[in-house]
């Protein structure tokens, strides 16, 4: 059974490191948004262990009008527990903590390799491709909430 419960921003860096950015320091695994009072994070345990995270905060893309926006960053889940559901779980009680602020309009920056993931999550593509360095090509997604 997994658990979802909000964590503290440190919590996120193993996983950010090892799954997202490995070849980079830990340092930059640490996002300026982390310590922001309208940010939030969440993790997915499975038998008490931390597999999965994600990281909200506010911040506006200028491409869409609403202006009541959470950006998605930094999600992650450890390759060994993916199938799982645990990164459904995290975006569904994410979505709802931040539909209970009064916020209608989540976005991110996805890679390409997991466009699919999130469209299958809701998300739509804005834009074209573009590339992220030093991690690649990135599409931006939203989701209507």
């Amino acid at each position: 059974m997994i658990e979802i419960r909000k964590i503290k921003p440190e919590m996120t860096y193993n996983i950010r490191h090892s799954v997202l950015r490995p070849h980079q320091t830990v340092e930059d695994c640490k996002y300026e948004t982390d310590h922001h009072a309208d940010a939030f994070h969440v993790g997915a345990f499975y038998q008490r262990e931390l597999i999965s995270i994600a990281s909200f905060c506010i911040e506006k893309n200028p491409d869409f009008r609403s202006n009541w926006q959470y950006r998605l960053r930094g999600m992650a889940t450890l390759d060994e527990f993916r199938k799982l559901g645990a990164g459904r779980s995290l975006i569904s009680f994410g979505e709802n903590l931040i539909k209970e602020k009064g916020f209608n309009l989540l976005w991110c920056k996805g890679r390409t390799s997991v466009q699919e993931y999130y469209t299958k999550l809701g998300f739509q593509v804005h834009g074209e491709v573009f590339d992220y360095p030093p991690i690649g090509p990135h599409i931006i997604m939203y989701k209507q909430l």
